[in-house]
């Protein structure tokens, strides 16, 4: 059986390619969610309507015809259903057509270039805003579920990045197809409701990915932070990857959080603290930097509150474990058994107890001390300032 896994486009008839329009024409029947076979009745073939991987290996397997088309929206190596279907019709004769991508159909019609977009899609699934525009001159949002182009602008405002530009669109290639601007903090975008896409501009994007940020520059109130200096140090150590979940555990006023969060901006910072003021103020500096990414969870490790479930931890950074050090460092193996941990340490009690811990875990523990002294201006003379010194003890089992 020869079976035509293949991108229509938008709307089916006006963005079709003409390989597609073959393969269409050479099939014996369509399947596909309603969307895509509708603009096809009038080639009279047998229609089946399902977008349900499963169901359509079922309809396939089970039929005596000897081609079929299964129809996708948009471009098949674009977010799409494509891959699964393929995997899971591995044996057969299959062939992927590509299709022209909502991205290739939107951001041409606004009359832009998008060589430098990054694409996020948010069809059914958690995903970062804002700091993805943050970091980002061009982004191209695909939405679905909660997400709404007004849910998008949303964050955007109350993540300080109202000034971007925003375009959004839905019902894209249709007769019915609208298309929005404007600054995220004044467009209305209530009516985009429906399938819809976002392409956002930042002219002032981040250019790196600052580590050691300045102490004043957190809103530190009266919570204890983690300094710049041990901030630098410890973050590097966790190498942080892209697409990583983190765990800040007591997290202060948050200087970690962001700092894991500016990193992981494809996944997830979960921030704890048995503090309330503390996880107030995570919040509030994760806002000032624009960093969407964080979700504050007041506790104290290893008790949760009832029905919380963690995603599973890459990298952890301990800061502060109200004496549960040993409880927490189990926790977290018991989470991931090969994640990396970080622990700051100011006595000698908690270097101790990191240590043994680590090493009953069966990770090895690598120890460095620091001892870090400023320089302030007294007068005309520029005094030596010392701050504590701290233990960073970094683990992980071979």
């Amino acid at each position: 059986m020869k079976i035509f896994i293949v991108g229509i486009g938008m709307e089916g008839k006006s963005t079709l390619t003409s390989e597609a329009c073959e393969a269409i024409r050479q099939s014996e029947i369509l399947i596909g969610a309603e969307r895509m076979t509708l603009p096809f009745t009038d080639l009279k073939k047998p229609v089946y309507n399902s977008f349900s991987t499963d169901d359509i290996f079922k309809i396939l397997s089970g039929t005596q015809y000897g081609t079929a088309a299964v129809l996708m929206s948009g471009d098949c190596g674009f977010f799409s259903g494509a891959k699964k279907l393929a995997d899971k019709l591995r044996g057969y004769d299959v062939s992927i057509i590509s299709g022209i991508s909502s991205p290739v159909y939107f951001i041409n019609k606004l009359g832009k270039s998008w060589e430098r977009c990054k694409f996020i899609s948010l069809h059914g699934r958690e995903a970062n805003i804002a700091v993805n525009v943050l970091q980002n001159e061009q982004c191209f949002f695909l939405l679905g579920g909660k997400h709404t182009a007004g849910n998008i602008c949303r964050i955007l405002t109350d993540y300080g990045l109202g000034k971007c530009m925003v375009w959004a669109g839905c019902d894209l290639g249709y007769p019915t197809e609208k298309i929005i601007s404007g600054r995220a903090d004044e467009i209305n975008c209530e009516e985009i409701t429906r399938l819809s896409v976002v392409y956002t501009e930042n002219e002032t994007p981040q250019k790196y990915i600052p580590g050691g940020i300045d102490d004043e520059s957190f809103i530190r109130e009266k919570i204890p932070m983690t300094k710049a200096e041990v901030r630098a140090i410890a973050v590097s150590k966790l190498e942080i990857a892209r697409d990583e979940i983190c765990w800040d555990i007591g997290c202060g006023t948050g200087s970690v959080s962001v700092e894991m969060a500016l990193r992981c901006s494809s996944g997830r910072v979960i921030s704890f603290d048995q503090k309330e003021e503390a996880v107030e103020l995570t919040k509030k500096n994760c806002q000032k930097f624009s960093c969407d990414n964080v979700s504050v969870i007041h506790c104290g490790l290893p008790e949760l509150p009832d029905n919380t479930e963690l995603p599973v931890p890459d990298k952890v950074f301990i800061g502060g474990s109200g004496g549960k050090l040993k409880d927490i460092i189990a926790l977290v193996f018991e989470k991931n058994p090969k994640a990396k941990l970080v622990i700051a340490a100011v006595t000698l009690e908690t270097l101790n107890s990191a240590v043994s811990t680590l090493e009953e875990n069966g990770a090895e523990p690598d120890i460095v001390q620091i001892a870090v002294t400023r320089t302030k201006k007294a007068g005309s003379s520029t005094m030596l300032t010392a701050l504590n010194p701290v233990f960073i003890i970094k683990g992980q089992r071979k």
